[in-house]
């Protein structure tokens, strides 16, 4: 599926996606590899036991990645220039080796950028949630969209 061009997005447009993704132990792990982060917490079985979560915990990055990476099928998918940034980044819950994520996608912004004639920058606000319907991570992300073509 296509993404959305900046001028089919609405302010409070919703996106509940429906791809979700169990995360494994090998999820997990890799990616504490691929970023160079030795951090017991998401390594360390024993670490984990001995921590107040009682296991290992996800890396907070992969799961924010995932959220995000969940959304780009239903909105960006190669109408995107690239991200300006992310703010207001918060995990509410821990994630653990076993747990199944979605996501949610709001529109909460979009303006006409005031360089690029062709292009238009949207703020999103996702959130991601487990199994139980807990929060589990939360950002805003601004992205440069491009407009429709002109023919």
């Amino acid at each position: 599926m296509p993404g959305l061009y900046y001028e089919e997005f609405e302010i409070g447009q919703v996106f509940k996606h429906d791809l979700t993704r169990t995360v494994t132990e090998m999820d997990n792990v890799l990616f504490c590899a691929l970023t160079h982060n030795p951090q017991p917490l998401h390594l360390d079985e024993e670490f984990g036991k001995a921590s107040e979560h009682g296991g290992r915990l996800v890396n907070s990055l992969f799961t924010l990645g995932l959220v995000i990476g969940v959304s780009v099928g239903d909105t960006t998918l190669g109408t995107t220039i690239g991200n300006l940034g992310m703010t207001d980044t918060a995990f509410r819950n821990p994630v653990f080796h076993g747990d199944t994520i979605r996501s949610e996608t709001t529109v909460i912004d979009k303006r006409e950028s005031k360089s690029r004639p062709t292009q238009g920058i949207v703020t999103f606000e996702h959130r991601g949630f487990n199994q139980h319907g807990k929060e589990v991570a939360y950002c805003k992300r601004m992205g440069l969209m491009m407009k429709r073509p002109t023919t």
